[in-house]
């Protein structure tokens, strides 16, 4: 974990996972919080500064694979879920719902969870529950509405999800990177 600068209660907080993501949040003037991957990391973080600090907002930025043909750009996500916690299984065993869907506004279906979607079947699969997928942003929204944090996840696809995800995601992040410092610049800054 990485915080740049410093959170007040006038600006946003700016939570990114690795530090490539964030490469152009920085001359902003705003805070950017690097938690590393994975929704452990991300939401550990988040919580260990929302605990001592409050952000006018949170807002996750981030690279996203998108589960469904024709989806590129920038995304403001409207809806989260986790796609690798079996919820109804728990309900079943307790009689409680944990990790529900988390409803943030209008916009795509997030899929959070900890496996970088690299894979054409588990594409096929993520397909039926969101349209893009990633590996914090549930996370991170979860510790935020807790806290009573408003949250954004806003998330640029690097990638299809499929066999060849990992590589694109590589050659594609510099250019994910500048587009999230832009919409920053242009939405929030």
């Amino acid at each position: 974990m990485e915080l740049f600068g410093e959170i007040t209660s006038e600006r946003p907080l700016l939570v990114v996972a690795l530090r490539e993501e964030g490469e152009h949040l920085h001359g902003l003037g705003l805070p950017v919080l690097v938690t590393g991957a994975g929704k452990l990391r991300a939401a550990a973080a988040t919580a260990r500064i929302l605990a001592h600090q409050r952000p006018s907002e949170v807002i996750n930025l981030g690279t996203a694979a998108a589960l469904k043909d024709g989806f590129e750009g920038i995304h403001v996500i409207g809806r989260a879920v986790q796609h690798d916690f079996d919820g109804e299984a728990i309900f079943e065993l307790t009689g409680e719902h944990f990790g529900p869907p988390l409803e943030l506004g209008d916009g795509p279906g997030l899929a959070t969870g900890d496996r970088f979607v690299a894979d054409s079947q588990l594409r096929e699969q993520l397909s039926r529950l969101a349209d893009l997928a990633d590996m914090e942003g549930y996370a991170v929204a979860a510790v935020a509405q807790a806290v009573g944090v408003p949250v954004r996840l806003v998330k640029q696809v690097s990638d299809d999800g499929g066999d060849q995800a990992a590589r694109d995601w590589s050659e594609s992040i510099e250019a994910c990177a500048d587009e999230l410092g832009a919409w920053v610049a242009r939405e929030v800054a």
